[in-house]
C-alpha cells in the first residue's frame, strides 16, 4: 500500500479556536499519523501521513477547518518519514507545543 506525507500550513484565524484539537480528532478518525501544533507565527503546522486519498481528503477538511475558524489559506507540500519522529512516543498522531 501507498503512503503520501504532507506537511501542511494553514493560516487564518486558526489559533485559539480548537483548530489542533479538530485536527487531531479528524485525522486520528482518518486513520492518519502525524502532528499537529501552533506556530509563533498565527499559523497552524501539521504533518500528515497515511493513505494518498486520506491524506488528500484532510488536506481538503483543513480548508474549512472548525466552525469557530476562518482558513485563508492551505498550502502542503512533501514530507519525508523522519518528520513523524516529532511526535511523542508510542502516539500515531501528537498535539506538540508552539514552536
Amino acid at each position: 500500500m501507498s503512503r503520501a506525507i504532507l506537511q501542511v500550513m494553514v493560516r487564518g484565524r486558526v489559533q485559539g479556536v480548537g483548530y489542533r484539537a479538530w485536527v487531531e480528532y479528524q485525522a486520528t478518525a482518518s486513520g492518519l499519523e502525524g502532528w499537529v501544533r501552533n506556530r509563533r507565527d498565527g499559523s497552524v503546522e501539521a504533518l500528515l501521513a497515511g493513505p494518498p486519498q486520506h491524506v488528500a481528503e484532510m488536506v481538503a477538511l483543513c480548508r474549512h477547518g472548525p466552525p469557530s475558524s476562518r482558513v485563508d489559506s492551505v498550502t502542503s507540500e512533501t514530507a519525508s518519514a523522519d518528520e513523524l519522529n516529532l511526535r511523542r512516543a508510542g502516539e500515531a498522531f501528537s498535539v506538540l507545543p508552539t514552536v
